[in-house]
């Protein structure tokens, strides 16, 4: 796989991580919640800008985080069958499973300890530990922690056979995603928590979309075809255009106060937003890579950085949101000032840390 690709999905991973960064800035302040920090929070949006937001953003959120499974799956086949199953296990046992461990017993009860106290809530380390739900929460390393469990899975699992992913491959696994979505929802609620924070009511589209991208991503990362460019494209747009419609149309103005029925169960809504997180996650993962091949090729000593920072940012990102919503917490500004401050600052820190880790691991590996 060429030059070309490469930096189209570095580049859109480097864009994807930062996304995420603001994304959970502005839920710290929101009243839907999603981040840690609004548990905390000294103000919240005014309820007319979080709905802006949400009919902006929103939908973002329903497949971003498959998009980061699909590109997780394109290289893992060929990173098995490069090093092979018992080395590869061994890698990510490192690469994966160490910082979510360390995050899950440490940095992140360490900073959510932080946050409580810096809004007066007088708690013990060990109660922070113990007692917020869900148990071993690792944060944003959620993510990290199931990525070590599919990668270990489809290791042990018999080689994957490489498939051509056409538009009925598109359509059929929208299907199964919005299926097996609404059936899981069905015992475990979107939002709900497990222990290690695992987001079991995720797993159907990160699933899903780590396995296509192990079975026939490695194709689209070379070049998304025009046919299933266009195709793709037009399933996002459209969609993304209808939902606030509907959304209006179904009478949720208020997403605190509305989204129980979206959650799960035996219910139409629960149908419809699995529905629509299928073709969204499906479509939207294939379309976006099909963007950076277009837009977003270009490479540099600038764009190579980023890119060598982004998993390091990733990591990071949880205590630098605290530390930098702690620390403006006593300044009497709205959330719509202190959400894109403290997302700003996070997305140049996280990515500053992550440069200066890379840049000296690189350096000691040169001098070694």
């Amino acid at each position: 796989m060429g030059t070309v690709r490469l930096s189209a999905v570095d580049n859109l991973k480097v864009i994807l991580v930062a996304w995420v960064i603001g994304g959970h800035a502005l839920l710290g302040y929101a009243t839907i919640g999603g981040w840690a920090y609004d548990e905390v929070n000294e103000v919240t949006f005014h309820p007319s800008a979080e709905t802006v937001l949400a009919a902006v953003i929103g939908p973002s959120g329903l497949f971003f985080m498959g998009t980061f499974y699909f590109m997780a799956g394109i290289f893992t086949p060929s990173s098995i069958e490069r090093k092979g199953a018992a080395r590869f296990v061994i890698e990510r046992l490192v690469r994966l499973g160490t910082p979510w461990v360390v995050s899950a017993v440490v940095v992140w009860p360490t900073f959510v300890w932080i946050a409580y106290n810096g809004a007066g809530r007088q708690v013990s380390w060990w109660h922070a530990f113990t007692h917020r739900q869900p148990l071993l929460d690792s944060g944003s390393l959620w993510f990290v922690g199931v990525l070590l469990i599919f990668s270990i899975a489809v290791a042990l699992a018999p080689p994957v056979r490489e498939r051509a992913i056409t538009g009925r491959t598109l359509v059929g696994m929208a299907v199964v995603v919005a299926g097996t979505t609404f059936l899981t929802r069905l015992v475990f609620p979107a939002r709900s928590g497990q222990v290690g924070d695992l987001h079991l009511w995720w797993w159907p589209q990160c699933l899903g979309m780590f396995l296509l991208g192990a079975v026939g991503g490695r194709k689209l990362a070379e070049r998304v075809p025009d046919e299933l460019y266009r195709m793709t494209r037009t399933a996002v747009v459209s969609t993304i255009a209808v939902l606030p419609l509907a959304a209006v149309f179904l009478g949720v103005l208020d997403l605190a106060a509305n989204a129980e029925p979206f959650l799960g169960g035996w219910r139409w809504q629960a149908a419809v937003l699995a529905l629509v997180e299928g073709v969204l996650v499906v479509a939207g993962s294939v379309w976006l890579i099909g963007l950076a091949q277009r837009r977003l090729a270009g490479r540099g000593p600038f764009a190579e950085g980023l890119a060598r920072s982004a998993y390091v940012a990733f990591i990071v990102q949880g205590p630098v949101l605290l530390s930098l919503a702690t620390a403006l917490r006593p300044l009497d500004l709205p959330a719509e000032v202190k959400a894109p401050v403290v997302g700003v600052g996070a997305i140049a820190l996280s990515f500053a840390i992550g440069w200066c880790v890379t840049s000296r691991r690189g350096a000691s590996a040169r001098s070694s």
